[in-house]
């Protein structure tokens, strides 16, 4: 098959219908942009001249009058529909959009208005000399406990049941994809950083054992206390800023010339990640949740002790080495991640604290119903 042949065994499905050819997702718009986007992704992309008629201009509109893209609501979430493109099952669609110009270009706009953002508020690091041991020093120092309030503290200590199942559906978003960000990076990086992340990402998807991926362990988690464990099940409930979290993920892991922020990234979170996840699993004890629950916490306090160690010294530390230039981007990559998660812990710690629900609609959201058995 040629490719004109290709191209219009492509279209085959577009006979210019007003039908919706695709189902609806299980979220819905929250703004311009989100609203055109998904209702074109309803139909296939051979109706996009009708469908993303003016798109172009809605995102540019869009960009222009918001004074924060990292809380705009309807920009984070047409990103997070964007990069779906690429992972699959956020959105039900032709398969064609992933590399269609339109989304392509709505894509770039949004996440380089995102990127400009960040590298204005973020920290500013002094970068450690491009040495594997320099650099994992300095990503240690950057990420070390600090006492104080923190959403892990919240839940091991006074948190409700009903907050801790608003926790679990925050962290749905990236949970349920754990890891897919960072694994767009593998073919982006060579040798030593190449083979630290081949060997992360192996325990991240269950050392050939399906179900034990860490996203299947959580999704278990959800079902388990009632949720449910579907991708976008409860994206209404959840605020721009925890989108944005994920979405710097997948912004990073999806652009080549960002390699070092993912690395950056990867290492901080991986850093950061195995006391929180004693608190967190302790949290789910206190409230009488057993091992049913709490396996996917108590997995990440051993398994991100060994990972923190390789992301900092082999991954980050080992690309420095090969790539001097790119340490400031890795020390960026690290900053931002705990910038971002940080202004996002802020608001829902504010939340519970005042009483209040931390998802965005507390009305109308099905936080399911208790086990008894599984107390």
């Amino acid at each position: 098959m040629d490719v004109a042949e290709s191209a219009a065994a492509a279209g085959t499905r577009s006979t210019s219908s007003d039908d919706d050819r695709f189902q609806a997702p299980p979220f819905t718009a929250r703004g311009p942009v989100s609203e055109q986007l998904l209702a074109a992704l309803r139909r296939p992309t051979a109706d996009a001249d009708e469908t993303l008629a003016g798109f172009s201009a809605t995102v540019a509109d869009a960009l222009a009058r918001t004074a924060d893209v990292a809380r705009d609501d309807d920009l984070q979430l047409s990103l997070l529909i964007l990069h779906g493109l690429h992972y699959g099952g956020v959105v039900d669609a032709d398969e064609e959009w992933e590399w269609h110009p339109e989304t392509v270009a709505a894509r770039v706009a949004i996440e380089r208005a995102f990127e400009r953002q960040l590298r204005d508020q973020v920290p500013g690091v002094a970068a450690p000399p491009a040495e594997a041991e320099a650099v994992a020093s300095a990503l240690f120092e950057l990420t070390k406990p600090t006492p104080g309030p923190s959403v892990a503290r919240f839940i091991a200590k006074q948190a409700t049941d009903e907050q801790a199942r608003e926790y679990v559906v925050l962290r749905s978003v990236y949970t349920l994809k754990e890891a897919d960000a960072q694994t767009w990076s593998i073919p982006r990086l060579s040798g030593r950083a190449k083979a630290a992340l081949v060997e992360i990402q192996a325990d991240e998807y269950g050392g050939g054992r399906p179900e034990r991926m860490h996203s299947a362990l959580f999704a278990r988690t959800m079902r388990e206390l009632g949720l449910d464990d579907a991708y976008g099940a409860y994206l209404d409930a959840v605020p721009a800023l925890t989108i944005a979290s994920f979405n710097l993920m997948g912004m990073f892991g999806l652009n080549r010339r960002l390699r070092g922020a993912s690395a950056g990234h990867y290492a901080s979170y991986e850093m950061t990640s195995s006391l929180p996840n004693r608190m967190l699993g302790d949290g789910f004890r206190r409230l009488g949740y057993g091992t049913e629950v709490t396996d996917y916490f108590d997995e990440h306090v051993e398994a991100d002790a060994v990972h923190e160690q390789i992301a900092g010294r082999d991954l980050a530390g080992g690309l420095a080495e090969q790539e001097p230039a790119l340490v400031s981007d890795i020390m960026f990559g690290a900053t931002a991640a705990m910038l971002v998660d940080g202004w996002a812990a802020e608001r829902t710690l504010e939340e519970w604290t005042a009483g209040r629900s931390a998802l965005r609609r507390e009305r109308g959201i099905d936080l399911g119903t208790r086990r008894d058995e599984v107390a």
